[in-house]
């Protein structure tokens, strides 16, 4: 009898050895995913911090020798074209992903699928060729609708991948007591199935919007860019990562701080809009609950 209790007491012991080691490997691992992520975000903030100030989202680039200035078109311009690439991509992207999920069993639906997972590994300077010729060179001239249209494009994998995954998780029983009470299909899909999985798929449209803000090859082939205000949506507009890729590859030390300075305000947006959209969602759920 004691060497039966010692036995399960050892076994005991090794149960518990191997969960702390299992249980470190995991936080080590994590610890080294998000490592990267940390490292950028501080060493951006000590390289760009110091170089801004109320002419940096105020002024217009400055020309070569003048020191001063910013890139208020810029951050106006980006905020446009990741709006028009919004409109576009997020409505097409949450239809497709609501239109795999529910008809999997269709063909279309497997070609939707399909078309998603091959668009999502194209690179996006491919994405941006395809925009220059479809509606830069029809038009002749680069524009923000070229521009939105290309950053579209690089939203709606993202949005319908995350989208369809988000509606897998909503159980089957919600869709089967919906229809059990006589409501469509449409209105079971949209004011229940898409309602419960709505903070998963915000979160994936913050990704989607992430990307697609911090996109500069697509926007060389379609906006272009521009260094003063940009008066139309049909001519070249400004944008922080282009912006950036310009300053960053030029001789002068001045432009380099500023390429440091927009690289930094551009994370911030990002994270500053991340961590309201989350917030926001987590209160509206938690009331509901």
């Amino acid at each position: 009898m004691t060497d039966y209790y010692s036995m399960i007491k050892n076994n005991s012991r090794g149960r518990k050895l191997k969960s702390r080691v299992m249980l470190f490997l995991c936080v080590f691992a994590a610890m080294l995913a998000i490592l990267p992520l940390v490292y950028i975000f501080f060493y951006t903030t000590i390289q760009g911090a110091s170089s801004l100030n109320l002419e940096f989202f105020t002024e217009l680039p400055k020309p070569v020798g003048e020191t001063g200035g910013g890139m208020a078109n810029a951050i106006a311009g980006t905020a446009i074209l990741v709006g028009l690439g919004s409109i576009f991509g997020i409505p097409v992207g949450i239809l497709a992903g609501i239109y795999v999920t529910e008809y999997s069993k269709n063909m279309f639906a497997n070609i939707i699928k399909f078309v998603t997972d091959v668009l999502s590994g194209i690179p996006s300077i491919i994405i941006g060729i395809f925009a220059y010729g479809l509606i830069v060179i029809p038009m002749q001239r680069f524009s923000a609708y070229a521009g939105g249209f290309a950053l579209g494009l690089l939203m709606i994998p993202t949005i319908t991948r995350i989208t369809e995954e988000m509606l897998k998780l909503v159980p089957h029983n919600l869709r089967e007591a919906a229809l059990a009470l006589g409501i469509p299909r449409w209105k079971t899909t949209i004011r229940i199935v898409l309602r419960t999985a709505s903070g998963g798929i915000i979160t994936g449209i913050l990704l989607a919007v992430a990307r697609a803000a911090g996109e500069t090859a697509p926007l060389l082939f379609t906006s272009f860019g521009n260094s003063f205000w940009s008066s139309s949506l049909d001519s070249p507009m400004a944008s922080i990562p282009v912006q950036i890729f310009n300053y960053a590859i030029s001789p002068y030390d001045e432009w380099h701080r500023k390429a440091w300075a927009g690289a930094f305000v551009l994370i911030s947006l990002v994270f500053i809009v991340s961590l309201i959209v989350r917030l926001a969602t987590r209160n509206k759920y938690s009331q509901s609950a």
